[in-house]
């Protein structure tokens, strides 16, 4: 049994005992829940497209790897080599994201993805977190010197990354930075003129979305009126998990995931509950509802106002996400391309999330002294 002396002053030693492990322990939960439900539902949509029974598998086992290492390094950061960080990885994310748009491959409809090889990334899964942190970290300096305009670039970074979502277009990514954006202003504090106003805006952005996006309308009208279209994907989702029961069908003997598109990504949870019924999806609610309230009863301990807002955005970025997907799957709200975080297929979508959480548990870290160390402008120098 290994045993860590709290004596030992070395770097891994204090991330040891400051790192919150039971979080840590619930994420590790949920991958290994992906890795079975890889294996559930990734060779009947192997075998549709020809390809090796387990090749989403592996190629899933490929990106875990480098996914586990990036969680725990970027948690071994301290606060302020976070923001230098998420600095890095905003501006390179924003340079990749304006190359999908000129090199980009189109894929039903869209360009997000970039092509190096046999190697596919979508940049905007990994400027998500980084624009969360830098975010953050304008708000509390704007909050500290009231001469520094933080509110106003906070602003203009959100302007300038959803605007290149919705050009890919990405209304969906566009919504969930929204939502999480518009929850650090309310945590940071705004006057009843900008909400108002922030409310407004928000529903004239979905009205014209409606308007202007064909695919953003036909989901929405096939939401509200089923008989209006194709509702085939949904449909097969709810009988997969009308199928289930409380107990499942039991590991590989599903049958609806053979005809459900996108049964590995976006519809990872219809499989769940197919193959272990009502009481897996109990557990991943679990242990997502365990991740996003613990983490949130940590940020409020916090003294430092930018960890605050830092910690509650990326939890709130993953906590909205999977919201968003397991809504979907239940046909509660129209379909979106949205992954089950550390559950669904999805190289980019592991290793994007594996930054973020590793950005969330670094700055969770119980920290001596944590009020000693206020967030300033120059700690990018």
């Amino acid at each position: 049994m290994i045993r860590v002396s709290r004596a030992n002053r070395s770097s891994l030693s204090e991330w040891w005992w400051t790192i919150d492990r039971l979080t840590v322990l619930a994420i590790l939960m949920l991958i290994l829940l992906g890795i079975v439900m890889s294996l559930a539902a990734s060779p009947a949509v192997a075998n549709r497209l020809s390809l090796d029974g387990f090749h989403f598998v592996y190629r899933q086992a490929v990106f875990l790897v480098p996914a586990i290492a990036v969680m725990f390094g970027v948690s071994l950061l301290t606060t302020r080599q976070i923001r230098r960080l998420a600095a890095l990885v905003f501006g390179g994310g924003m340079l990749l994201m304006l190359g999908t748009l000129i090199v980009g491959p189109e894929i039903k409809g869209a360009t997000r993805w970039l092509q190096f090889g046999r190697l596919s990334i979508q940049p905007s899964e990994f400027v998500k977190p980084a624009f969360i942190v830098l975010a953050a970290w304008m708000f509390a300096e704007g909050a500290r010197q009231k001469s520094l305009p933080g509110k106003s670039l906070a602003f203009l970074l959100y302007g300038i990354f959803v605007g290149l979502l919705l050009l890919q277009p990405d209304f969906g990514q566009a919504t969930l930075v929204t939502l999480v954006f518009g929850g650090l202003l309310f945590m940071v504090g705004i006057s009843w003129f900008w909400i108002i106003g922030l409310g407004a805006l928000g529903i004239g952005g979905a009205v014209a979305a409606y308007q202007l996006m064909p695919h953003v309308a036909s989901r929405v009208d096939r939401f509200m009126d089923p008989a209006s279209g194709d509702t085939y994907q949904i449909d097969r989702a709810m009988e997969a998990v009308r199928a289930g029961g409380f107990f499942g069908q039991g590991l590989g003997e599903g049958v609806v995931k053979r005809i459900l598109p996108d049964a590995h990504t976006d519809f990872i949870f219809a499989v769940a509950a197919e193959e272990f019924g009502v009481l897996a999806g109990i557990l991943i609610i679990g242990l997502f509802s365990f991740i996003v309230i613990r983490s949130l009863m940590r940020a409020m301990e916090e003294t430092d106002l930018f960890v605050q807002l830092a910690v509650s955005g990326l939890t709130l970025l993953i906590g909205a996400q999977a919201l968003i997907n397991l809504s979907v799957n239940l046909n509660l709200m129209p379909a979106k391309g949205m992954t089950l975080p550390f559950i669904s297929y999805g190289g980019s979508s592991l290793l994007a999330l594996a930054l973020a959480t590793g950005m969330l548990l670094g700055l969770n870290r119980r920290r001596v002294h944590a009020s000693a160390r206020p967030s300033e402008w120059r700690a990018f120098a």
